[in-house]
Parts: structure tokens; C-alpha cells; sequence
């Protein structure tokens, strides 16, 4: 029990200090209680003040009106307890209290506009305009849902000028953009919302509450990128908000309406508790209408039994769910519409929950959800796949004999109808030992594409059996077992290079092609692939030829980038072979693969141009041969050269075409995840940094699909830092905050779970989040400390002591600064003891922060800690600068000291820290510039000294502009105006 008013006072202080929630909601109602029992209006004053605060802020419109009627009662009996900012309150709070009535359906208009009444006649008799009172009466209108009347009422609005009174800037912005939404003019909206989106217009709450409500126009005009971003940091700030449900729920619809359904059901999961809140019922209708927008979604999906999250108590399923929230929510706009007497509120949640998905594919967020996608993504398929079997087959044989990637989903289709029940073979397709060879070879390919490679050739192996004996395709045989051969040195991951098999088996199956193309002669090149034989022969010996050349391909990769002369001069042999037989026989394109090959080789030995050349050959061998699907690959591998020769705007265009072309052709098996990876680097390289969000953000959703988490994490890490160089640190947040989830950071290489981690604390610290800056450097000190790379946990305990201090966690922070003190002593490592240093000037400052003077001799020990870590890495010459160090540490021993009023210590250390400075050359300029503010400052206004200062400034400006830092000069000029004009007065 709190027995004195300067208790409660102190009291009120604190709970002031604390974020609004249900903690600080509850103190503030007991506040209110502990007041009353002193009869000191002043105090009641403030504790209802507080309270009605903590309610409007999260979303407890019901209680406050009730509150500020006991405000305005103290108001009018005790008008000397308010201070003239609570005086001010009083009539700013006029416009809370409209809009918590609005709130709650069972308040009759009347009583509404009762109070928009008695707000105008206490503002004309307090002198203010009328702009305020005209904008909650616009607001009114807008919610009834009468729109002649919404539109007069909101020229009466806009049309009178902003007053003191008036919402701030960022808000009425907001206000205004609604308007022009609900109008249908969305264009217009967003031109008004710039201001708010560009920074330049914000509050509290602002821009965040603007972008939930900007999403769907956003969508809508095919603004995507900005859409992502607004979802991405402006869901950050409404997350778990009681007083944002609305605003939680918009966010849920626009995950519904981008096709993001499983993102949609993630915000449930993390929102559950808005389900149960009951203080602002109009908020929680629109909460509940985003919820169904989703719900009804995924039930027509044909998802109705997919397990949701709901409200609390019990198991939820889409379909059960969706019949809970719709109910409730007809419930909600009945009340509101007859409390109204139109049917706006109703009319707006029907428009709202029949609108269609806005996009026809997923838009790529960036981040990782916690459940799986809820609809499956379906593969890329080839068009128009014929229902007669008979055709399709053909097709797909055609399609394989001129290697037409887009052969994969007939294939795949050949194979679900030969496995279905009461399937019978058409004879008119040859044996039908030939088509379950051609199934097994094709799930080879499979196998060869993902690496599994003892499947693949288990595969390839059945296949030629069956190819050589009731299928009668000798042809098809080789080259099964060829592939075999060749693969098996394909694996180079895994083997050394005593591992390979002996060149005397292909040899062989070489001797077999030969004698079998001079038995039966050269077969000219076509897509006639019918019984039959069935068989291009001319190609199969050159994929015979073709698999000695990829075999000495991996054979020389795996040596590079210092192939010996030998596998050199295989490599060379295998490539000639294949290059000259293509020539014989008049078919250059199948020399297309030795092109990649030998590009390949010559990028591992760092010669881009000579790669360059070779893939540009490729592809105009590719263009004369007819067979453009062949060139995407080319292509993507161009691109990624390209990148190696520093040319991120040709590396940019190459990808686009690749794929482009692979989408084209249908070739299911393309690295579409990959080459919008390195599309993304390209655009970042390029400077098109929305373009690298983009492109990050497709291929981090494609290496989900392929289950692929350490490539999706990496892709997102990448995306993470393109997002903060483009000015977006809370997107960047919101992206690494979804990978260190438990279920995403399972699946995650844990080094590379750290350094997500070490980010993700970074960006925190840069949004001023410390308390989550902390927790997660706390986390990662606990990862790395049982690493044997001590030079990580050195710099992970030193910046978690500074993130913790700034947290104001000080046993801990002080706990971790001794830690990473001693972790340094103990092993002296090259480039730490910079590191160190930092540490403790950061910490010597921030205990002056938090406890003023009386923290002055803490600073100093800590800041000559810093000396001697500097001065005990004396012969480190190369890892730490030694003039910085010790002028950073006089230059912040000097502000601790001036804090601490000892301005003649203060201003000899911050000569030392200039005469350190100094000694860094062209490098120490600038830092010596602001040594030099400082002692000015300290001369003009610790020391009484202000021709000193204006003449230290003389020397140092003409020093600047002698340097060359002209905005350093600046600011000293600046400085020596004010000096100067305060000598005047």
C-alpha cells in the first residue's frame, strides 16, 4: 500500500516509463485507487490522466469515457489541480472519447454527437478552432456509412485550416487517405499517404498504422514491393497491440488476398488473445472480418479441415473457426448497423470478405513462416499435355529426342497413367518393355538432377538392361550405361581423386558405340523417334562421346584451379572428340555441352573472359540449331560470369533470360531457386536494390519449397542486408526475426544460425529495441561458448555487455563486460584488443548516462582498462590503430570528465585526444575536427572561457577547409557564430 502522495507520484512516474499493456493498464487502475485516498485533487488528476492513457492505448474503449467524465468533473470543481498541460489534455481528449464511443454499439449516435457537442462549446470557450471538432464529426459520418453525408462532412473538415488542437499531421493524413479509399479513389490515397511513408509526417503511431490500412491499395495498383515492405515493419509494431486488433486483422487480409494464406495463419497463431478482447468492439469486428477473409479462402480451397489457431480453449479447424468468427463478426455489424440505422458498417465487411485474391501467385515476402505453406505451390507443368495416350506418349518421345526440357511433365504424367489401376499398353507404342525402360530412365534423370546419384544409376542401370533385351534398343542401352560410368564421376563431392573409376571402361563402351555405328551406318538427325527401332543412332553415339567428356570434366573440376597436364590433356581429348564427331556428322549444337564444360573450367581457374567466350559460342550454337530451349542454362551460367568480370547489368539481363527461357520451355528441372539468388546479387551489384528484395525474396520462397533451409537462410541473410542498405532496417529485422524461430533455426546450420543471430541483435540495437538486442546477444553468447573460435565469443560478450547496459540490465551487462575482459587477457588475440577498447568506452559512456557525476570514477576505470589493452598491444601494428584507440579514449574520458563539471581535467584530455589525432594524418582529420567542438564547448561553458574557444575554432576551421571536410568546417563556423553572438549580448 502506497501511504503517501509523493509515493503514488513516484509510483505513477515508473508505471509512465513502462510500454502499454495489460501490466501497465492494472497499475494504472491501482494508482487511481491509491490517489483517492489523499485529498489532493492534483494527484487524482494525474492518476486519471495515466489511466485513461493506458486505456486508449490498448484498446479498453469501453472504461474510457467513464474515466474522463471524472475528469472533466474535477475540472469544472477543482480547475486549480490541473497544470496547464493537463488543462490542455482535457480538451485534447475530447476527440479520444468520440472515438470510443464510436466504438461501442450499445452508445446511441445521439449521445455521440452529445459529446462532439459539448467538445465544440468547450473549445470555442477556450479560444480554439472548430477543425478538431469538424474532423471527429467527419468521422462519425464516415462510420455510419452514409456517404452524402460522409462526403459534406469531410469538406467541412478539410477545407478549414489545422489549429492547435488539431490531430497531429501524420494522423489526420491518415484520415484523410481512408477517405479516399473508402471512395474508391485508392491512386489518390496513397499520393496523400506519401508524406507519412517518406518519413516526413509521424507520431507515435505513424507510419504504422498506415501502412496496414495502405496494403490492399498498395496490392491493388500493383505496388508490390512497397506493399511487402509496409506488411513487413508495419506488422512488426502491431503484433500482440490490444489497441491495434484492427490493424492486425488487415494485415491477416492482405495475407489472404497476396496468396500468403500460411503467413495469414502465422499472425493468428501469434494473436490469439485478440480473439477474447471485448473493449473495443468495432476494432475487434475488424479483426474478426480479416480473419474470415482468410478462413473463407482456405475452406474454398477445399482446406476446411486444416488445423487453425483460434481463440483459446479449444481445437479449431478452418471450417469450424471460419462459422465461430463469422458468426460473431454478423453479430458485431448487426449491433452497429442498428445502433446506426444504415447499413454501412455490414455493407463494408460483405465488400470486404467477397473480394478475390488480388494476385495470381504468391508475392514473395521475404520471410519464413512457421508452418508449411497452407496450399501447395504446384510445379511448373507442361501445357496443353494430351488426354489420348497414345499421343502422349509420342509427344514426349519427340520432345526427348531434340532434349526438350518441357518432356519432364509428360514423363511424369506417363508414369501416373501406367500406374493406374486397369491401365492396358496401346501396341501401336512399340514393346512395352521399351516404355517401362523409358519410365526408369526417366526417374534416373530425376535421381542425376537432385544428386542422388547411387539412385540414379541404380536407375540408369535397370534401364539399359531393360533396353537391351525385350525393348531390343541397343543405342538406348549404351548410353544408359554410359551415363552410369560417366556419373559415377560425376559424384565429385564426395571422392577423392584416387577414387575414380578406371578410363578403360569407357574406353570400352566408346569401342561398342564404333562397332556398332559401323555395323549399322549413321542415321541422320531427326525428331522421328517411331518403331521400329525407335532410335537416333547419330545422337547416341555422341552421347556416348558425351559422357567421356563430362567424366573428364569432373575429373579436371575437381583438381582446379591447378588441373594437371595429364587430366588436362584428357579433358582436351574428350572435348575435341565430342566437338569434331558433331562436325562429321553435321549436328554442331551437341557440342554445346563441351562449351559449358570448358567455361566452366576456365571460371574455376579465375579466367572469366575465356569462360565468357565459350558460353557466348554455345548459345549461337544453340540459336543456328533451332533449339532455343537448350539455352537458358547458357545463359544462367553467363550470368554468373558475368557477375565474377564485375558486370552486374549484362550478369542482370542474362539471368532475366534464363529464365524467362525456362519458364517458356517448361523445364521443371531448371534452378530456378539458384538463378534468382544470383539475379539478386546481380540487382544489389547494379544498385537496384528493390529489385535485389525481390529477386532475395523469390528465391528464399523457392528453397522452401524444395526443403532446401540453409539455402533459403542464407537468402534471406542476403535479403536482411539489402533491406538495411536500402533504408529499411525494420524489414530487415522482420525477415531475420522469422528465421531464428525454434521450428526455422531447427533446420539451420548452427554457425550460420549464429551469425542470423548476430544480425538480427544488430538491427535490434539500430531500432533502439534493446531489450530484444539483449536477449538475442544473450542467446548467441550461449551458442558460441562452447566454440573453439574464441575471437567469436570475445566479440559476442562485448557487444551483448553494451547491448545489456543499454537494456539498463547492469548486473548482467557488467557480468558479461568481465567475461569478455577476461576472455580477451587470456588469449591476446590479433585484432580483439580494438574490439575491447570499444567496449569499454561504450560502457564508461553509458554509465555516465545513467548515473551522472556519480558515476565518474566507474567511467574512468573503465576507460584506462582501455588504455591498457591498447598499451598491451603495442607490436599489434597491423590489427589496431593505435592512434585512434588512445584518441577515442582521451576524447571520451574528457566528455565523462566534463559531465562530472571537472572542465580543466576535462579540457587537458581532450587536448591529449587531439594531439592523438593528429598523429593519424589525412585519417585523424575529421575525429580531430570534433575533438576540437568538444573543447570548445568545454572552454566556452565549463571554463568561462569564450575567446579561447572562438579562437581554438579559428585554427581548426581554416584546418578543415585546408583538408578539404568542408562539413566539418561547418559546423565548427556554426559553433564559433554562437560563441561570438552570445559575447555580444
Amino acid at each position: 500500500m502506497l501511504e503517501t502522495p509523493e509515493a503514488v507520484l513516484d509510483a505513477l512516474r515508473e508505471n509512465n516509463d513502462r510500454p502499454y499493456n495489460l501490466h501497465r493498464t492494472v497499475t494504472a487502475e491501482e494508482l487511481v485507487d491509491a490517489a483517492e485516498q489523499f485529498d489532493e485533487p492534483e494527484l487524482l488528476v494525474t492518476a486519471l490522466l495515466e489511466l485513461m492513457s493506458a486505456y486508449e492505448y490498448t484498446g479498453e474503449h469501453r472504461k474510457a469515457p467513464v474515466v474522463f467524465a471524472r475528469v472533466l468533473k474535477l475540472r469544472d470543481d477543482s480547475p486549480d489541480a490541473f497544470s496547464d498541460w493537463e488543462a490542455n489534455q482535457v480538451l485534447w481528449r475530447f476527440k479520444w472519447v468520440t472515438t470510443s464511443l464510436l466504438q461501442v454499439p450499445e452508445v446511441p449516435l445521439a449521445a455521440i454527437r452529445g459529446w462532439t457537442d459539448q467538445m465544440r462549446d468547450r473549445y470555442r470557450e477556450a479560444g480554439h478552432g472548430m477543425q478538431p471538432v469538424a474532423a471527429m464529426r467527419h468521422r462519425i459520418a464516415a462510420h455510419v456509412g452514409s456517404e452524402e453525408a460522409e462526403r459534406s462532412a469531410y469538406d467541412l473538415w478539410v477545407t478549414r485550416p489545422r489549429e492547435g488542437m488539431s490531430d497531429c499531421e501524420a494522423c489526420e493524413t491518415r484520415h484523410r487517405a481512408i477517405h479516399h479509399v473508402g471512395i474508391g479513389d485508392e491512386r489518390r490515397a496513397l499520393d496523400i499517404w506519401q508524406p507519412v511513408f517518406d518519413g516526413g509526417q509521424t507520431c507515435a503511431e505513424e507510419p504504422y498504422v498506415s501502412q496496414a490500412h495502405a496494403l490492399l491499395p498498395l496490392l491493388s495498383l500493383g505496388r508490390v514491393d512497397e506493399a511487402r515492405s509496409h506488411h513487413l515493419s508495419g506488422y512488426r509494431y502491431a503484433r500482440g497491440k490490444t489497441g491495434l486488433a484492427e490493424e492486425v486483422g488487415l494485415h491477416v487480409e492482405f495475407s489472404a488476398l497476396s496468396r500468403n494464406e500460411g503467413r495469414g495463419l502465422e499472425i493468428l497463431a501469434e494473436n490469439r488473445a485478440l480473439f477474447e478482447t471485448t473493449g473495443a468492439p468495432l476494432s475487434l469486428l475488424g479483426f474478426l472480418t480479416g480473419v474470415e477473409v482468410l478462413l473463407t479462402r482456405l475452406v474454398a480451397d477445399g482446406y476446411g479441415t486444416t488445423t487453425v489457431a483460434g481463440p483459446l480453449g479449444r481445437s479449431w479447424t478452418a471450417q469450424s473457426l471460419l462459422a465461430h468468427v463469422s458468426g460473431e463478426a454478423d453479430t458485431l455489424a448487426a449491433a452497429f448497423d442498428a445502433r446506426n440505422g444504415t447499413t454501412g458498417v455490414g455493407d463494408r465487411r460483405r465488400e470486404r470478405v467477397a473480394r478475390p485474391a488480388l494476385l495470381a501467385e504468391p508475392l514473395p515476402l521475404g520471410l519464413r513462416t512457421t508452418r508449411p505453406e497452407t496450399a501447395p505451390v504446384p510445379p511448373v507443368s507442361s501445357r496443353d499435355i494430351p488426354d489420348d495416350f497414345t499421343e502422349l506418349v509420342t509427344r514426349a518421345r519427340e520432345m526427348a529426342a531434340v532434349g526438350h526440357p518441357g518432356d519432364t511433365a509428360l514423363w511424369e504424367r506417363i508414369a501416373e497413367r501406367v500406374a493406374a489401376e486397369g491401365h492396358v499398353h496401346a501396341p501401336e507404342l512399340g514393346p512395352e518393355a521399351r516404355l517401362r525402360a523409358e519410365l526408369v530412365e526417366q526417374r534416373g534423370f530425376t535421381a542425376y538432377e537432385n544428386e542422388n546419384w547411387a539412385e540414379a544409376n541404380a536407375a540408369m542401370t535397370e534401364a539399359a538392361d531393360l533396353f537391351a533385351g525385350e525393348a531390343a534398343l541397343p543405342w538406348h542401352a549404351l548410353a544408359a550405361r554410359a551415363r552410369v560410368s560417366s556419373f559415377a564421376w560425376g559424384d565429385a563431392g564426395d571422392r577423392e581423386a584416387g577414387d575414380f573409376p578406371s578410363w578403360s571402361v569407357l574406353d570400352e563402351l566408346l569401342g561398342e558405340a564404333r562397332e556398332l555405328l559401323g555395323r549399322g551406318g549413321a542415321v541422320p538427325a531427326t525428331t522421328d523417334d517411331t518403331p521400329p527401332t525407335g532410335e537416333n543412332v547419330t545422337e547416341k553415339y555422341l552421347t556416348v562421346l558425351h559422357c567421356r567428356a563430362f567424366a573428364a570434366h569432373a575429373e579436371a573440376a575437381a583438381e582446379a584451379p591447378d588441373v594437371s597436364a595429364p587430366t588436362r590433356a584428357r579433358f582436351d581429348a574428350a572435348m575435341d572428340a565430342v566437338v569434331s564427331e558433331a562436325a562429321r556428322f553435321g549436328m554442331p549444337h551437341l557440342a554445346v555441352g563441351v562449351r559449358r564444360y570448358t567455361a566452366d573450367l576456365a571460371s574455376r581457374a579465375g579466367r572469366a573472359d575465356e569462360a565468357a567466350t565459350e558460353l557466348r559460342t554455345a548459345l549461337e550454337l544453340v540459336e543456328t540449331s533451332g533449339r532455343p530451349w537448350r539455352a537458358p542454362r547458357l545463359e544462367a551460367q553467363l550470368g554468373q560470369i558475368l557477375l565474377q568480370q564485375d558486370k552486374p547489368e549484362e550478369a542482370t539481363a542474362a539471368l532475366r533470360q534464363a529464365l524467362a527461357g525456362a519458364a517458356r520451355f517448361d523445364d521443371t528441372t531448371f534452378p530456378v531457386a539458384f538463378t534468382y539468388l544470383l539475379l539478386g546479387h546481380a540487382s544489389s551489384h547494379a544498385g537496384d536494390l528493390p529489385g535485389a528484395v525481390r529477386h532475395l525474396s523469390e528465391a528464399a520462397a523457392r528453397f522452401d519449397r524444395e526443403s532446401d533451409h540453409n539455402a533459403a537462410a542464407e537468402a534471406r541473410l542476403q535479403l536482411a542486408d539489402v533491406l538495411g542498405r536500402s533504408g529499411q532496417p525494420a524489414d530487415a529485422v522482420a525477415v531475420l526475426e522469422s528465421l531464428v524461430l525454434d521450428d526455422a533455426s531447427d533446420a539451420v546450420d548452427e554457425r550460420l544460425l549464429a551469425q542470423i543471430r548476430l544480425n538480427l541483435a544488430r538491427g535490434l540495437r539500430e531500432l533502439e529495441e534493446h531489450q530484444a538486442s539483449a536477449e538475442q546477444f544473450v542467446q548467441l553468447a550461449e551458442t558460441v561458448a562452447a566454440w573453439e573460435d574464441r575471437t567469436t565469443y570475445t566479440l559476442v560478450t562485448a557487444e551483448s555487455a553494451i547491448a545489456l547496459a543499454r537494456a539498463d540490465r547492469w548486473d548482467a551487462a557488467r557480468a558479461a563486460y568481465e567475461r569478455a575482459l577476461l576472455a580477451h587477457r587470456d588469449t591476446r588475440l590479433p585484432g580483439q584488443a580494438g574490439l575491447i577498447c570499444e567496449m569499454a568506452r561504450e560502457f564508461a559512456a553509458l554509465t555516465m548516462a545513467a548515473e551522472g557525476p556519480d558515476g565518474i570514477e566507474t567511467a574512468l576505470a573503465r576507460l584506462a582498462e582501455a588504455d591498457e589493452i591498447r598499451d598491451a598491444a603495442a607490436g599489434d601494428a597491423e590489427d589496431l590503430v593505435h592512434w585512434y584507440e588512445a584518441g577515442a579514449t582521451a576524447y571520451q574520458r574528457a566528455r565523462a570528465l566534463a559531465a562530472a563539471e571537472r572542465f580543466p581535467e576535462a579540457l587537458a584530455e581532450m587536448e591529449r585526444a587531439i594531439t592523438a589525432y593528429e598523429e593519424g594524418g589525412e585519417q585523424g582529420e575529421t575525429p580531430r575536427a570534433e575533438a576540437t567542438r568538444v573543447a570548445a564547448l568545454i572552454e566556452a561553458n565549463g571554463l568561462n572561457s569564450p575567446q579561447a574557444a572562438i579562437a581554438r575554432l579559428d585554427t581548426a576551421i581554416t584546418r578543415c577547409e585546408k583538408a578539404g571536410i568542408q562539413h566539418a568546417a561547418q559546423i565548427l563556423s556554426a559553433l564559433r557564430t554562437d560563441f561570438a553572438t552570445q559575447r555580444e549580448d
